[in-house]
């Protein structure tokens, strides 16, 4: 108890520090009707908004892995926090400054989407490093917070422009970009601690020659594809399976796939001690294929929302839960194995949809067999995780101790 109220600081900077990387994911996507009438910007280059955000984010995952340790935990989460809250700001006079709204509206999206990049790699092992004993629950409790931010982001922004009008949409983003503007102050003042002592960390090429190393990043890209290929799909699903509006299609699609991953997420991280993390990781990949098969093949599109809510709850463990079971299988892998974690989850999330949307349009626009097509990934995830079960730990392969 005394090391959690020592601690409870860092662990409210890295779950604000989840909220804001959900608002940096979740917000501008609301407005982009929006920039298409106020600026002039065709819905082609709407298009390569969120491409331009996850593409900077891949790329300073792969550049984490390089300078993280050198630079320190500390100055680069307080950077992440001061370029969200700087993307977010400039959003509101970059795009009316500059001669060409839209490279205004890029610059600000690459902004936060660095930001966003630094909290993915960082705050999990910030939380990691913590002495903490319950670690499972802390990761899986912590990353519920993006759940719970895209939950605030999706219904906050939708009752605001409900009451004050979209075209105010200015204030709101001042708003949102407080956040990180405040969990700055955190991250300064809050304990921190290594994940690795200084030189006793494996050698990112050391790193790269483990065979156990590459089947924990498919296993990540596989939780990451999992996710992303539903809850970007989610909102046009709804609003093509029931005939709804697009408002409703937001609260009803991503909306309830968020609420369920983030209920999923916190009840692992109350009742983690009691269970085994690769069984139940192994009982969600393959609950995950069944709520895509739900979703992809029900004749009733009440059973296919069903299968898009509940994708939410089986996908919630996969990506906190695939950390864990890197940093128990590699204990010694730094932040750089941090960091290839999350490229490898950005680049299955990136992928996944992408491929499920290319699927569909070759089926005439179905977005069903899409999803459909999408169960592979939850299926290869289930696959890894047998796989795992019988593979040595990275301290067996090196022949170093195994750290608790």
């Amino acid at each position: 108890m005394t090391t959690q109220k020592k601690y409870r600081k860092t662990l409210l900077a890295c779950y604000l520090g989840f909220v804001t990387q959900a608002i940096s994911a979740n917000f501008t996507p609301l407005l982009f009707l929006t920039f298409k009438s106020t600026y002039g910007i065709s819905l082609a280059q709407i298009a390569l908004i969120p491409m331009i955000f996850y593409f900077a984010q891949l790329l300073i995952d792969l550049a984490a892995t390089k300078f993280a340790d050198k630079i320190g935990y500390r100055a680069c989460v307080v950077a992440s926090q001061v370029l969200s809250a700087a993307g977010l700001l400039s959003m509101t006079f970059l795009p009316e400054w500059l001669p060409v709204p839209f490279a205004g509206i890029l610059i600000s999206v690459v902004l936060y989407a660095i930001g966003s990049g630094l909290i993915e790699v960082l705050v999990s092992p910030i939380v990691e490093a913590c002495p903490f004993e319950n670690k499972d629950g802390m990761m899986s409790l912590l990353h519920s917070f993006y759940c719970w931010g895209a939950v605030g982001v999706i219904a906050g922004s939708t009752l605001f422009f409900a009451v004050f009008g979209v075209e105010h949409w200015k204030i709101l983003t001042i708003l949102w970009a407080l956040v990180p503007l405040y969990n700055t102050i955190n991250f300064i003042s809050c304990p921190m601690e290594r994940l690795v002592e200084d030189g006793k960390s494996i050698e990112v090429r050391q790193l790269l020659r483990l065979p156990l190393f590459w089947l924990l990043l498919l296993l990540m890209i596989c939780a990451g594809a999992s996710e992303a290929a539903m809850a970007q799909w989610a909102s046009a699903f709804t609003e093509s399976a029931l005939g709804v509006s697009k408002t409703v299609g937001d609260l009803a699609g991503p909306g309830l796939f968020a609420v369920f991953m983030g209920i999923s997420r916190l009840l692992y991280g109350k009742f983690s001690e009691k269970l085994d993390l690769r069984r139940v990781m192994l009982f969600c990949g393959v609950l995950c294929a069944g709520c895509y098969l739900l979703a992809s093949l029900a004749a009733s599109p009440v059973l296919g929302l069903a299968g898009c809510a509940l994708c939410g709850s089986a996908v919630g463990i996969m990506w906190p839960g695939s950390i864990s079971i890197a940093s128990q299988k590699c204990p010694k892998g730094g932040t750089a194995m941090f960091a290839f974690l999350a490229l490898a989850g950005d680049l299955g999330a990136t992928v996944s949809p992408s491929l499920a949307g290319r699927l569909a349009e070759m089926a005439g626009g179905n977005l069903k067999a899409g999803l459909l097509a999408a169960t592979v990934f939850p299926a290869v995830l289930a696959l890894c995780l047998l796989i795992l079960k019988k593979s040595k730990s990275e301290a067996a392969v090196t022949g170093a101790g195994q750290q608790s």
